[in-house]
């Protein structure tokens, strides 16, 4: 585990996944993220890549060979090494070697830095291409925050605020967690969705057309919240498993596979080219108050 901390808030990241364990306050004494319970889901902040969601039969083909990939790629499973530190930053990296080859054909050095900013947490998400073909990749965050944050409220007690005010319709996922092909309406210009544990009985919310560049998590019964701040990610997950005390808020570059999907790689909804020798930056940030 590597800890980073300012005057403001105290951060903790396991090397397996560069997965955020923890985002404490130091003047409230509050944690932000879910604990983790594994009677509920195991996880707290996942990174998503080299695929965001589940592919059709859990397969993909690229130049015509076909790969077997699990939900969410195979990143939040390896162990990264720690790059960098410095007093308010530490980056991890993920290389390709022979075990990711034989399940995804690209030579890649994956990095994801974690920045202290006053009350903010910067996440930024590097993907080099070092082979000399096209790669193509998708990137998604999945932080579960928790929720209640105080003991002496509930999960009723908060909404979710959204920058702008919406109209936007869900995509439903199949029992298999692909995108149905018809959407669900949702949002008619609003800017908040009241939380309820019902809400996430039927899997993610999924959006593909939101406004907003970030989500509040905010109660009426207390001054504290959550901030998650995006840009240049065009899809939003949000999720809990069944009863759990948490809300994941999920910027996502990519989505899953549609159960009307051909299974190339290069024609996928929400894949990503880079050219040889070249990289894609994105960041995202938390900020808790």
């Amino acid at each position: 585990m590597y800890e980073l901390s300012n005057d403001h808030v105290s951060i903790v990241i396991s090397s397996k996944g560069a997965e955020l364990q923890s985002i404490y306050r130091k003047d409230t004494g509050i944690e932000y993220l879910w604990s983790g319970n594994p009677a509920f889901w195991g996880k707290k902040s996942p990174v998503l890549f080299p695929i965001v969601g589940g592919l059709k039969n859990n397969r993909y083909t690229f130049k015509g060979k076909e790969y077997a990939m699990g939900r969410h790629g195979f990143a939040r499973d390896r162990v990264f090494t720690m790059s960098k530190q410095t007093d308010d930053a530490i980056t991890f990296s993920l290389k390709s070697d022979d075990e990711t080859k034989a399940i995804y054909p690209f030579d890649f050095i994956f990095s994801i830095n974690y920045q202290l900013i006053a009350h903010q947490v910067k996440v930024s998400y590097q993907i080099e291409n070092i082979g000399d073909e096209e790669l193509y990749c998708s990137v998604g965050a999945h932080p579960a925050f928790a929720v209640p944050l105080l003991a002496d409220t509930s999960f009723e007690d908060y909404y979710l605020q959204f920058e702008q005010k919406e109209t936007a319709p869900i995509w439903p996922l199949s029992d298999e967690g692909l995108l149905l092909s018809t959407p669900t309406d949702f949002f008619l210009q609003e800017d908040t969705i009241a939380l309820r544990k019902s809400l996430f009985y039927g899997d993610a919310l999924v959006f593909k057309s939101l406004q907003s560049n970030s989500i509040s998590i905010l109660s009426d019964k207390h001054p504290h919240g959550i901030k998650v701040s995006y840009a240049n990610f065009p899809f939003m997950g949000i999720w809990s498993t069944k009863d759990a005390d948490f809300v994941c808020i999920e910027p996502w570059c990519g989505i899953a596979d549609a159960v009307t999907t051909n299974g190339d790689l290069t024609t996928k909804e929400g894949i990503h080219p880079i050219a040889p020798k070249t990289m894609m930056n994105r960041s995202w940030a938390i900020e808790v108050f």
